[in-house]
């Protein structure tokens, strides 16, 4: 009963936080409501059990919307869809990176990522850029990380793969 209310309380407290949001997204025309916040605080606790990660804090979720709100290709007919997809790959990469990258540095690479080398896909996103991203890290070839760990641009220029 306990850990329900405080589970209550916290879905409560991140509804408000997230629906703030929508202060500064209005302005690319997206908009969230509180069914919507729902949706998405599902998809974070089935991340986060599917990436068997615990979280502290407020989480991931207005730092995505955040980094990713004025991209052209996000909009009110795909928001919640893409917010939702990028929590789960977020998640699953944290884990595959071995945590090596702060969230916001994984956070600007997916954006950076997102816009240029990906296109707006989400798929590319995940399953090629963000897959050898991560190889890469593991494998132990750091030198494309510290202040240039958030530009996915020179990521690429270092692995071959310039525009």
């Amino acid at each position: 009963m306990k850990e329900e209310f405080m589970l209550t309380l916290s879905d409560k407290k991140q509804t408000e936080l997230i629906l703030k949001t929508n202060d500064y997204t209005c302005k690319f025309g997206l908009r969230l409501t509180e069914q919507d916040t729902m949706l998405l605080l599902a998809k974070r606790r089935e991340s986060l059990l599917e990436e068997q990660r615990v979280e502290f804090g407020q989480g991931v979720i207005d730092r995505l919307i955040f980094a990713f709100c004025d991209s052209d290709y996000i909009d009110q007919n795909n928001y919640v869809e893409t917010i939702n997809r990028l929590q789960g790959i977020f998640y699953l990469y944290k884990n595959e990176s071995l945590d090596e990258l702060t969230d916001d540095e994984l956070i600007e690479v997916m954006r950076s990522a997102f816009d240029d080398e990906c296109h707006g896909s989400l798929d590319y996103l995940e399953d090629t850029f963000l897959d050898e991203f991560a190889r890469n890290i593991r494998s132990g070839s750091h030198s494309f990380l510290g202040s240039a760990c958030g530009d996915a641009r020179k990521y690429c220029k270092k692995i071959g793969r310039e525009k």
